[in-house]
């Protein structure tokens, strides 16, 4: 097992921190590299307790997950800056939006992450650990329970690729409910 290489860590920080310049958490007044950050952290502590084969490919995606689905990033810019592999995981890691409902994006996503490295599956467990903190006080309990059920399945779909953050998922599924 190697680490992750830094230079592409700090590339690649870099250009997330950019891509969602001026960007805040939904319902909070955090910028939204935070939320990049505490992704890359949960991924980062796996590689920690768990070695896995490629965690390079996992720091930079979990670093760049969210740059097709929410800037005006494109699968050729990742490409060109990042190689192949971490442009085809941050596009498995992206909703496709063009999908009629939110159900249908996220079974459409996970069916995309599961064609992927583990690597790619292990970011996604990371990015829903980080967001189930306290909602937003503005969600309805059908919407949180929407939310946590969602982390369920995510669960089930990908929990096999690291048991540390199927362990983390599984607990915040449990403290999240203190808010259904």
């Amino acid at each position: 097992m190697s680490v992750w290489n830094q230079d592409r860590y700090i590339k690649a920080w870099n250009y997330a921190s950019v891509a969602h310049n001026g960007q805040q958490i939904p319902g909070k007044e955090i910028p939204y590299i935070n939320h990049i950050g505490l992704v890359a952290m949960e991924a980062m502590a796996a590689v920690a307790h768990d070695p896995i084969e490629r965690p390079d490919l996992l720091v930079v995606c979990a670093l760049l997950h969210d740059t097709i689905e929410d800037t005006t990033t494109s699968f050729a810019d990742i490409e060109a800056a990042f190689g192949l592999d971490v442009a085809k995981g941050v596009m498995a890691l992206s909703k496709d939006k063009t999908l009629p409902t939110k159900e249908a994006q996220m079974i459409d996503s996970l069916n995309r992450i599961r064609k992927e490295p583990k690597e790619i599956w292990m970011v996604k467990l990371s990015d829903r650990i980080t967001n189930l903190q306290a909602p937003p006080h503005h969600w309805t309990k059908e919407k949180i329970a929407k939310y946590k059920n969602e982390a369920i399945v995510i669960l089930e779909a990908l929990g096999e690729a690291n048991r540390y953050l199927a362990d983390r998922l599984s607990l915040k599924i449990k403290e999240y409910q203190q808010y259904e």
